[in-house]
């Protein structure tokens, strides 16, 4: 391997797979009130190796090497505070003591960790949005620009959320320990939601100039896959989300052309599906359609479904039902948005367009993306109109280059 590659290539996807991971080993031992310590102790893991690495070569098993080396700063860490109180013990409170560990390393320990780390996170002492916030830049590397794009709010109230999420770990103690069927249940919803906006962010990125994040959205099935593993986490919801991700991974790489531009659902290559990925989404909606629950996580890996199949314009037909539901059941503007392009489908764009004007998104990028998308053919003057603001409201430059495309096709 040649020496660029350590900082282009390998090191950058050790970070973004391990980082979180050694963050919630280390937690698991300290307890998350010391978590701002075992942030610092893996970035300082990880500048170690790009500093050791350039000089001497890349180690035989570089994932093995970042955990010793994390684990012996965190012996040398511990050896300095223990010195430290020492000199001046009368004046150290005694709960703050943090006696040196045995840490063991292995993927199971690990793997535990990081599942445990995810509901402690999550406790309902904390804020709803500030668990998913802190969830998300703890766990899965988020930065406050990406937290805010996911949130559809402003960086400054994301950087306050943050705050009093790490506030509250400092203050209230907590530890990693095995929760309570209850608490496991109080817990999982937001869990969930946590995974599913990980996901979204890979699947169509809106903070940087990858559209697809491929990393977050395999990471995103990783610790999902990790919650049916656990009898009290293998719930019909954790296998309907599950189901959804599949489905919506099968089609990652008919996404992008050769030339990184964004292909529409429409004009993919079926061929470029992952039929193994569609089984498996099937396997995982059957089984968690064995109960009466219908979750969004369902209705949305029910419409996945529908989009994986080869029936023509049939399919909208069962897809727009499905929308209706999700929208009673789950509104938000893309689910509205969504519903009206099915209905267009259905009932044709004359019809749809007075169905999304009564939305009245204005300020959204999606609504005025599809109304350019059904005035296109009908009155393109309209069209032009809405892709130039769709342009405008967008902030992701992979996006407006879509939509610049769009806008061409019908000028």
């Amino acid at each position: 391997m040649d020496q660029p590659n350590v900082y282009t290539e390998l090191l950058p996807h050790l970070f973004r797979q391990e980082y979180a991971r050694m963050t919630a080993l280390l937690c698991r031992h300290f307890g998350l009130k010391h978590i701002e310590m075992a942030e610092d102790i893996a970035g300082d893991t990880f500048l170690r190796a790009s500093e050791h690495w350039a000089l001497h070569g890349i180690p035989d098993n570089p994932t093995a090497w970042l955990y010793t080396v994390a684990k012996n700063k965190t012996k040398d860490h511990l050896r300095r505070i223990s010195n430290f109180e020492h000199k001046v013990k009368d004046h150290v409170r005694e709960d703050e003591a943090l006696p040196e560990p045995d840490i063991e390393i292995d993927s199971k320990i690990i793997e535990d960790s990081q599942l445990a780390m995810i509901f402690a996170v999550c406790d309902p002492l904390i804020a709803s949005e500030s668990q998913i916030c802190l969830a998300l830049q703890v766990l899965c590397g988020f930065s406050v620009e990406e937290i805010a794009h996911a949130f559809l709010a402003k960086k400054e109230t994301i950087k306050k959320r943050l705050q009093r999420a790490r506030g509250d770990l400092r203050n209230g103690n907590f530890q990693l320990n095995a929760l309570s069927e209850q608490s496991i249940t109080s817990r999982l919803d937001t869990v969930l939601k946590t995974l599913y906006l990980l996901f979204n962010e890979g699947y169509f990125s809106k903070s940087g100039s990858q559209l697809i994040r491929r990393e977050l959205c395999a990471e995103a099935v990783r610790l999902t896959l990790l919650l049916t593993g656990h009898a009290s986490t293998n719930t019909t919801q954790v296998q309907a989300l599950l189901a959804l991700m599949c489905y919506q991974s099968s089609r990652l790489e008919a996404r992008l052309n050769a030339s990184g531009e964004v292909v529409l659902f429409e004009d993919q290559d079926r061929q470029l599906w992952d039929q193994s990925l569609i089984d498996r989404g099937n396997y995982h909606l059957i089984s968690g359609c064995n109960g009466e629950e219908a979750s969004k996580y369902h209705l949305e890996a029910a419409i996945a479904y529908w989009h994986t199949t080869p029936t023509g314009n049939y399919k909208w037909e069962q897809i727009l039902p499905l929308y209706t539901q999700l929208q009673e059941l789950a509104y938000s503007p893309v689910t509205a948005l969504n519903r009206a392009f099915a209905y267009a489908k259905v009932y044709g764009n004359p019809a749809a367009i007075t169905e999304v004007i009564k939305l009245g998104f204005t300020d959204n990028t999606y609504y005025h993306a599809l109304l350019g998308h059904l005035y296109s053919g009908l009155d393109n003057g309209k069209a032009v109109e809405h892709y130039k603001v769709a342009i405008q409201l967008s902030t992701s430059p992979v996006e407006r280059q879509t939509l610049l495309q769009e806008m061409g096709r019908v000028v």
